[in-house]
């Protein structure tokens, strides 16, 4: 199965469509199956040093943040999205394209839950190469790329209440998503400068932490 990226409905859609706001309660009710933010909050703890500030990509709609920030873990955002109602007012939130953000050099650590899928390997090759100049620690939870996984959601999909949207996006997001050390290599982490760690969940999930030597 190769790795192929199509178009999201999701990205067609303004903000506020019902259809996209259906969209994001299924996204909840997905990342709280698979416990995409449960792993997230007990990795990024361990990976953070005194003194340093986290960021994520593609924050979205701000909730993995504002649980991280509840936590007490000094986490900034970073999307095309406004800054979201609710995010704490002493951290920061910059609107900007991840490709060509100009501000990676105040994060030692650079965190995404479901959004490195979204791009390209040519985008990927640009990120990375942003990324390995100044960040320590890379964290990722994307999809693993299974044909099972398509199958099992596009059955139980419906059963939980996912819109038209969501089951179509899933799909996507699925066919565009990684195995093995993919991710790694198509952000150009060598194994010489780094330690990698990369595995799959039985849910289907694809987790990525990567720590400079």
């Amino acid at each position: 199965m190769q790795r192929t990226l199509q178009p999201e409905i999701l990205d067609s859609l303004p903000v506020d469509h019902p259809d996209a706001l259906h969209n994001r309660r299924d996204l909840r009710v997905t990342n709280w199956i698979a416990g995409n933010h449960r792993w997230l909050r007990r990795q990024l703890p361990t990976l953070l040093r005194a003194g340093e500030r986290a960021l994520e990509l593609g924050a979205g709609t701000g909730e993995l943040g504002l649980r991280l920030q509840r936590d007490q873990l000094p986490i900034d955002g970073l999307d095309l999205w406004p800054r979201p109602l609710g995010w704490f007012a002493e951290r920061s939130w910059h609107v900007a394209d991840l490709r060509s953000f100009a501000g990676y050099a105040d994060y030692p650590v650079v965190y995404g839950n479901l959004i490195f899928h979204q791009f390209s390997d040519a985008d990927l090759a640009v990120l990375g190469a942003r990324l390995r100049r100044t960040a320590r620690v890379i964290v990722a939870c994307e999809p693993a790329r299974r044909r099972l996984s398509q199958i099992l959601f596009r059955t139980l999909g419906p059963l939980l209440g996912a819109n038209y949207v969501s089951l179509h996006d899933a799909n996507v997001s699925i066919a565009a998503g990684f195995r093995g050390d993919e991710l790694a290599r198509q952000l150009g982490l060598e194994a010489d400068a780094w330690v990698i760690r990369c595995q799959t969940t039985v849910l289907g999930f694809y987790h990525l932490i990567a720590v400079r030597r």
